[in-house]
């Protein structure tokens, strides 16, 4: 382990899926660390931290990372004015990885708690304990359709409410932060899948989702083989080749043509690094994929991994009108919150980034890189504590 570096980070969502990779790297790079978050699920915040230190394998932590149980919602962060003023003292740079990442109408006033309603307290503290910066962790998504700048939000159109608030949070971060005198910068990832060395992970959503989704279509249907003699498979052409392969004839419907941008967490993580390293203040930066893969070429990965035939990609308003066979009625109403992704036409701005360090550029996402992941995915039974190995992997990441 490197020497420890004199700066102090108070870190926020730290048991979540970026948090806790970027905690992962900077112990690893001697930084030390106060973890801010809450209790849940009757386990208290220094267990759950301990819990995802050990899924990572941290050694000698004691001496880097300490935890503080706060409520961001609450004056002084719920903490009694001693306990307060201790944290001032030892904070000297933030950054604010905590949000709600729900894209559902329904979780609105959750999303807008965590989110946007959080904020002052946690900007507060910047204040209050003279901080160095302040770090925002957003969304590449909230730049709304076209071309995505690295510069200030101008749009007023999401495609849900996770980026509607991310939004309004970012424009809350400047504000408050200018307001105040406290430097701060905005990083803005894409979508995030795995490891892209070890295609370890302690999050299965968003790509993991459709490929989970497909899995279990495919399930049905060679159970229904196996055990029933295929008389429902039978009535949509589905059947096993001679090679072992499943024809399941699904379409996925789309807007339009479009392309998903993915990083993997260990991208994501680097930037990070290098943003701490030499932050600017007011800085957005986009930790994106100079090359995003099209629905196709993830159709095709799919197929190849899962061992499936039969995927059609169908674009334009009102394709999905007409009858949908049994398993696209399933696949599309899983992944109807994540089709705006499957088509995003937007071209993501990386001047800050490629700024930082010549070459930066997120690793390409290979079949090989693909089938690394998913298989540590289906290993693990895609987080449900089922998993053959890494068993704290679900625990850990709650």
């Amino acid at each position: 382990m490197r020497q420890r570096d004199a700066r102090v980070f108070a870190l926020t969502g730290a048991t979540g899926f970026l948090g806790s990779h970027l905690m992962d790297a900077l112990i690893r790079k001697g930084r030390s660390l106060v973890i801010l978050g809450r209790r849940r699920k009757g386990m208290s915040l220094a267990d759950r931290v301990a819990a995802l230190l050990a899924w990572f394998d941290v050694k000698d932590r004691g001496a880097l990372v300490e935890t503080a149980e706060v409520d961001l919602l609450e004056p002084r962060l719920g903490l009694e004015r001693h306990q307060y003023d201790v944290l001032c003292g030892k904070v000297s740079e933030i950054i604010h990885c905590a949000s709600d990442t729900r894209f559902s109408e329904r979780t609105r006033r959750e999303a807008t708690e965590t989110n946007v309603h959080a904020l002052p307290g946690i900007i507060g503290l910047a204040k209050d304990s003279g901080a160095r910066y302040f770090h925002y962790v957003s969304t590449a998504y909230v730049s709304g359709p076209g071309p995505a700048p690295e510069a200030p939000i101008v749009s007023r159109t999401f495609s849900n409410v996770y980026e509607e608030t991310k939004a309004e949070a970012e424009r809350q971060v400047a504000a408050r932060c200018s307001l105040q005198a406290t430097p701060f910068t905005i990083v803005r990832p894409s979508i995030v899948y795995g490891d892209s060395v070890t295609g370890r992970s302690n999050r299965f959503n968003a790509l993991y989702y459709h490929v989970k989704a497909l899995q279990l279509i495919r399930d049905i249907y060679l159970n229904d083989i196996s055990q029933h003699g295929g008389r429902k498979s039978r009535e949509i052409d589905i059947h096993l080749d001679p090679e072992g392969i499943l024809h399941l004839p699904l379409r996925i419907f789309l807007a339009r043509r479009g392309h998903v941008n993915l990083i993997p967490v260990d991208y994501f993580v680097a930037v990070m690094l290098s943003v701490l390293e030499s932050p600017r203040s007011g800085r957005i930066y986009h930790i994106t994929s100079d090359a995003p893969r099209t629905t196709e070429e993830l159709a095709a990965y799919c197929e190849r991994f899962l061992r499936i035939r039969g995927i059609e990609t169908l674009y334009g308003e009102g394709q999905n009108g007409g009858v949908q066979n049994p398993p696209e009625e399933i696949f599309n109403k899983l992944v109807r919150p994540y089709l705006p992704y499957l088509s995003d036409t937007r071209s993501f701005d990386r001047t800050n980034t490629n700024g930082l360090a010549a070459g930066f550029s997120a690793p390409d996402l290979t079949y090989d890189v693909f089938e690394r992941c998913m298989r540590y995915a289906v290993r693990m039974d895609w987080g449900n504590g089922n998993g053959k190995s890494d068993a704290g992997v679900s625990r850990a990441s709650g």
